[in-house]
């Protein structure tokens, strides 16, 4: 006979999620925005994380051949395939988001394909969420489902001690569970979607 405290049900894997951390400038602030989520995320079972920065990686240019891009993005490409799900770092530059976060995205076209992305930004007055609004659609092009709730930084050089530590934590923390139990909603969701119908076939 079962007991109350047996389950019936089999446990999940946690979502594997990529977090992009998309800027690559020198002085960039990302870093410190990168560890903050990851150690949020740190603190959950249901995932588990790899991390593609755009700043460690050599993307092919323009003009490369398919096999110079190919052995370029060896590195770079397993990580987003395997991916259940990402989160994209991003700040705004010009209204919009970094070119090498673009190179990044237009090298990959199936490794975007029914799986979640969400979205953490920073910026000044805007808090980089003109950036994601133009990522929204760039994912659409791709296949991908975007997740609706957003963690953003407004004047984010002040909301973090020298010592990369948010000085008032309740508000993005709370925000950070949002979106990250959204990512693995729709990560589960279209995991188990896509093992039993591929998508696109």
């Amino acid at each position: 006979m079962q007991t109350p405290t047996e389950r019936t049900d089999p446990i999940e894997p946690p979502v594997r999620v990529t977090v992009v951390v998309g800027s690559n400038r020198e002085g960039r602030f990302g870093p410190v925005v990168a560890a903050w989520l990851l150690n949020r995320i740190e603190d959950r079972d249901d995932l588990v994380t790899e991390v593609v920065d755009v700043a460690d990686t050599a993307l092919p240019t323009t003009f490369a051949t398919d096999a110079e891009a190919k052995a370029q993005l060896a590195g770079i490409t397993p990580k987003l395939a395997s991916a259940d799900a990402f989160v994209v770092l991003t700040p705004e530059y010009n209204h919009s988001y970094p070119a090498g976060l673009k190179n990044l995205i237009d090298w990959h076209y199936t490794e975007w394909q029914a799986k979640p992305v969400a979205f953490v930004s920073y910026g000044g007055v805007s808090g980089g969420l003109r950036a994601v609004e133009h990522l929204r659609q760039v994912f659409a092009e791709l296949h991908a489902t975007t997740v609706r709730d957003t963690v953003s930084f407004h004047n984010a050089g002040a909301s973090f001690d020298d010592e990369g530590r948010l000085r008032d934590p309740f508000g993005p923390d709370a925000a950070a569970k949002t979106m990250l139990d959204q990512v693995v909603w729709w990560g589960r969701t279209l995991r188990e979607g896509r093992a039993v119908r591929p998508y696109g076939g």
